[in-house]
């Protein structure tokens, strides 16, 4: 791409590269960049289409994960991954690559709306003004983004689409059988011709409205349920499993979060759960994020259990069916569905005492657990130290292979969340269910033999006994035996008889449950769904979107008292009657209708937007079908296809990755994308740490402030305490990056941030170390510029040997480098080179000059760009190719080979590096220092490992 050689600007002073200099340096470039399109990365069609040249190269498509516009603005820990992306960039468009690089803004969420609720400013104001204000502090740094296609996420032109895919996802089924999702509209012809049987038996033809859209609902990938949620009083909505800590509180504000049932919508992620696991291991991910997602889908094989209670069936997962015959309880979870259909007016004759809790009755005895139980997190229920509460519910159940009666408890530790909130209880091989037999006085049976010697009467034993290495007893019943059986064995004979009789089966279980959905908040994206006076959900015709956001009063959804567990949630849009209640044609005449005033959660429109880079102006398609393929497509190394580069904080293992590659797999499956994965390749980048203070009250304290003498630090003469950890407004230790812009310039910042140490390391900031890059770029332009005229003072002529081969180990060297994201050793080369060039103390010659600028390009790309044309070129160094090493002058031209006598060292030979052991050993043996050393003492043996050492033997 030709550019205009800009002049420099006039020297006031000397022309030293200082702060000043760097920041005119900085600002007219990126005027000319921004002029000139130096970063536009051409599509192969549509209106981003380029020139047909720069597309038939290799693409590379380099995102960051979505930052969000904080009103604090940057500190220097935040553009960390971004120079570091802009510098990948960098380096692959000059190895002849097509570069896509572009940043957006993830705008909806709660700070927003914290904020407007705080100052009665509308959320849409005050994040404008915060992305202004970002996009002002990251061009500063000289990123490389194609502006063309950046976006917010409240942008109706893109929420539109984010609405539109829940309606692909609402309008799909996961066809089990096909392992894929499907239109509904294809159930729906099933039902309708009779080839799939709707579920309880009944004709489709004669359901009403009402029970097809509730048969659909047990089908749609987005569905709507009454269920146990995660409800936040004090944010005053619900949150998904994974907003919630692991001490049983919001992430967002550390408020309680109860177990509440309430109408939600949800997506089926559950669907994907065999595919989300199988396909991460075709991805270039770091092992640790593999292993999180793996861990949190969790998946285990064994069998489901039928247990008759009345005229219910209580079903139970369970990983070990071959224990059916020591099963003597059964505990439900606090939430379970069943619980309150089976709760009898009295206790049963001879409940035992420690079994009711102190309740005259078991619905009171349910009640008051259940509403203790809401008060715990999942982590507290679960703790392997707390002592095990619960309660009888009154009723038994029958266990199917022995046709024994067990009383049918609940406990918190059994949870709605994995497997289907109840378990057989077998004490004797289960610690959890021993400790609440011993609790409780439940009987224990062992029906796996012990190997330790402790016999088998369990009433002995101080702890279960659990083993998959072990013979199965006690274990006869009504047509089948497990007696003598290993464990592997039992379990298939047992889920066989199970089967044959109709109330087990051998099936798989994950601890991944389906992603709630909705937030009772205001800023986020509508649904683009209503309701009809029977209740009846229906989905928007695609003209209506995008359904924007209307204005209220009140952005505040109603909050309650933190531990006020038995609040109900009020959304900022139910308030807004005239949206709310809307008269509409869809498709079947004008009808009354009331419209969803939950909003989406904020991670729907992180979910797809690497597509809405591709694409950005298309108003009549998600994305044209040949850009994304040209993009995002499956090829070799990606069988899946996704993003080439995909940077962001390990934070994000689970709700972000999960969440996207869920939505990916349903518009590859529906024929919208060629790409079944979104990011192919996934790096981690650390954190820039820094020293916070507190005082005596444990207050902290401005960290620029504080003053150090003799190894202690004080602010206002006052003694305080120094710690190590994150940089942020509220430790009041943050540094923005407009200060240190200031002080060195942007180049500056850019290459200390690189040079901190590896990438997928947190590291410690210190201010003071920043001026060691600033020296660099000052040799670097004194290296090529003269101070005091300006002049340029390389010279054309032939470099020598020695400049010639510190020059191409360092293009070796950092080429590597950068390629493989190892900024902190590719600078430590550039700066040996740049070193090594100065204490050379002449004039640098041309082609050594321009090549040192190529190497700094895509590490300081200011400094590069004006050097680059002083050195009289007029077309832009970011399009330039980066140097290529000659092989013959980065292998050294010897290289230094030790000779041990008696592993002594006695001589050290300069050697060609290609030496042969033959010719080696011949030098070393012949050495005079060596002929000395041996005395003429008879060499035993002499150890060559050519070219580097040789190792006498006498």
């Amino acid at each position: 791409m030709s550019e205009t050689n800009t002049p420099a600007p006039e020297a006031a002073e000397a022309h030293r590269y200082t702060a000043a200099m760097a920041a005119d340096i900085e600002a007219r470039w990126q005027d000319v960049w921004d002029a000139q399109g130096t970063y536009e990365a051409p599509n192969p069609t549509g209106d981003l289409a380029g020139d047909p040249a720069v597309v038939a190269r290799p693409k590379k498509f380099i995102m960051d994960m979505f930052p969000y516009p904080s009103g604090a603005g940057l500190h220097v820990g935040h553009p960390l991954g971004y120079i570091a992306t802009d510098v990948y960039a960098r380096h692959q468009r000059m190895t002849g690559n097509n570069v896509l690089h572009t940043l957006g803004f993830d705008a909806f969420g709660l700070p927003a709306e914290q904020y407007a609720v705080q100052t009665g400013t509308h959320p849409r104001v005050s994040t404008e003004a915060n992305i202004e204000n970002m996009k002002i502090q990251l061009r500063r740094l000289g990123l490389g983004h194609d502006k063309r296609r950046s976006f917010a996420t409240i942008d109706p032109d893109y929420y539109k689409w984010t609405q539109w895919i829940f309606l692909q996802i609402y309008n799909s089924w996961y066809d089990a059988d096909a392992k894929k999702a499907r239109p509904i509209s294809e159930l729906v012809a099933a039902f309708e011709d009779g080839s799939r049987e709707v579920p309880g038996g009944r004709a489709w033809g004669g359901l009403s409205a009402a029970e097809r859209a509730d048969v659909l609902n047990g089908f749609r990938l987005a569905y709507s349920s009454d269920a146990p949620v995660n409800w936040c009083p004090g944010l005053g909505t619900v949150l998904a499993n994974e907003e919630v800590t692991a001490d049983g509180r919001s992430e967002r504000g550390n408020f309680p979060v109860f177990k509440s049932k309430l109408s939600q919508w949800n997506m089926r992620i559950t669907a994907y759960a065999d595919r989300l696991l199988d396909d991460l291991d075709a991805l270039d991910w770091p092992e640790a994020i593999k292993l999180q997602q793996r861990n949190w889908i969790g998946r285990s094989e064994g069998a489901r259990v039928d247990f008759a209670l009345g005229d219910e069936a209580i079903t139970v997962f369970t990983t070990r069916p071959d224990t059916l015959f020591g099963a003597t309880y059964m505990v439900l979870a606090p939430e379970h569905p069943l619980v309150e259909k089976f709760i009898p007016a009295a206790w049963p004759e001879g409940t035992h005492d420690v079994w009711t809790g102190g309740h005259a009755t078991p619905a009171e005895a349910v009640t008051a657990y259940r509403k203790q139980a809401a008060s715990k997190s999942d982590v507290e229920r679960q703790a392997e130290a707390k002592d095990k509460t619960g309660v009888f519910t009154g009723e038994y159940a029958i266990n199917p292979v022995s046709g024994e009666k067990v009383p049918v408890f609940i406990a918190d530790y059994v949870l709605m969340g994995y497997g289907t909130g109840a378990i057989m209880a077998v004490p004797a091989h289960d610690s959890r269910d021993f400790e609440f037999a011993r609790a409780f006085e439940l009987p224990m049976r062992c029906v796996v033999q012990p190997s330790d010697g402790r016999g088998t009467d369990p009433a002995e034993w101080d702890d279960a006994f659990a083993s998959y290495d072990a013979k199965l007893v006690n274990s006869t019943g009504e047509g089948v035996s497990l007696d003598g059986l290993g464990v592997v064995e039992a379990k298939a004979a047992i889920t066989e008889w199970l089967a044959e009789r109709g109330i087990g089966e051998g099936t798989v279980n994950f601890r991944l449950r389906d992603w709630l959905f909705s937030r009772q908040r205001y800023w986020g994206e509508p649904f683009p769904i209503v309701y009809d006076e029977d209740g009846v959900a229906h989905s928007l015709p695609e003209s209506m979107l995008p359904l924007e956001l209307p204005e209220v009063e009140d952005y505040s959804p109603r909050t309650f008292e933190p531990d006020d567990a038995d609040s109900q949630p009020e959304t900022p849009l139910s308030r807004k009657a005239d949206w709310v209640n809307v008269e509409l044609d869809l498709g079947d005449g004008v009808k009354s209708y009331r419209r969803e005033t939950n909003t989406m959660p904020n991670w729907a429109g992180s979910c797809w937007y690497e597509l809405r880079y591709l694409d950005p102006n298309n108003a009549s398609a998600l994305v044209d079908p040949e850009i994304e393929q040209y993009w995002m497509g499956p090829r070799e190394g990606a069988p899946h296809g996704g993003v080439d580069l995909y940077v962001g904080g390990a934070e994000h293992a689970v709700l972000h990755l999960l969440y996207a590659r869920f939505w990916s797999k349903v518009l590859f499956d529906l024929g919208h994308v060629s790409s079944a994965e979104p990011f192919h390749k996934l790096f981690n980048q650390g954190m820039i740490q820094a020293y916070a203070y507190t005082d005596e009250r444990g207050v902290y304290v401005p960290a620029a402030e504080v003053e150090e003498r003799d190894g202690a630090y004080f602010y206002e003469g006052k003694q305080v305490k120094r710690e190590h950890g994150k940089m942020g407004k509220s430790l009041k230790n943050a540094v923005t990056p407009d200060e240190i812009c200031e002080e060195y310039g942007a180049d500056t910042l850019r290459l200390y941030e690189m040079a901190m140490g590896p990438l997928d390391v947190s590291r410690p900031w210190d201010t003071r170390a920043v001026v060691g890059q600033y020296r660099l770029l000052q040799r670097l332009w004194r290296n090529i510029v003269d101070e005091e005229t300006g002049a340029v003072t390389v010279v054309d002529a032939e470099p020598a040997e020695d400049t010639l081969r510190a020059l191409h180990k360092a293009i070796d060297g950092a080429g590597a480098d950068l390629a493989g994201l190892r900024f902190n050793t590719a600078i430590a080369k550039i700066t040996e080179l740049n070193n090594t060039l100065t204490k050379a103390g002449r004039p640098l010659e041309r082609s050594v000059a321009e090549r040192l600028v190529l190497l700094v390009a895509p590490l300081a790309p200011h400094i590069a760009e004006e050097l680059w044309h002083r050195l009289g070129h007029t077309d832009s160094v970011v399009h330039q190719d980066f140097p290529v090493a000659d092989p013959a002058y980065v292998v050294d031209e010897t290289v230094t080979c030790v000779v041990q006598v008696k592993g002594k060292v006695k001589a050290r030979l300069e050697v060609p590096p290609t030496i042969t052991d033959a010719d080696l050993e011949q030098l070393a043996v012949t050495d005079a220092g060596v002929v000395a050393a041996l005395g003429g003492a008879e060499i035993r043996k002499v150890i060559v490992r050519a070219p580097k050492l040789v190792n006498i033997v006498i």
